[in-house]
């Protein structure tokens, strides 16, 4: 199993549309930095037909340390979930 890293993803959509890989790079890296400035602002990344990006809460607990078996409070942290879309669903079945 690979890895696609940015720089393939950049090389391969500059193959496919005779646009720079200078060119692409900045395209890739600002749709990238949008998606971060909205989850960043607590809102919803929605791309049809691909997936929902969202932040979450989740709530604090009591959690255990593995080496001294001491309970430890775990506080409550935001993270991001992604939930795909029907046609992402389909294609990676």
């Amino acid at each position: 199993m690979k890895s696609v890293t940015k720089k393939d993803i950049v090389i391969r959509v500059s193959n496919e549309t005779n646009l720079t890989q200078i060119d692409v790079k900045k395209i890739v890296q600002k749709t990238l930095d949008v998606i971060l400035e909205s989850l960043e602002r607590g809102d919803t990344v929605e791309l049809r037909n691909f997936g929902v990006f969202k932040v979450k809460t989740r709530r604090g607990r009591l959690g255990r340390n593995p080496r001294t078996g001491a309970e430890v409070a775990v506080p409550e942290k935001k993270v991001v979930v992604f939930k795909p879309g029907l046609v992402l669903k389909h294609k990676v079945k």
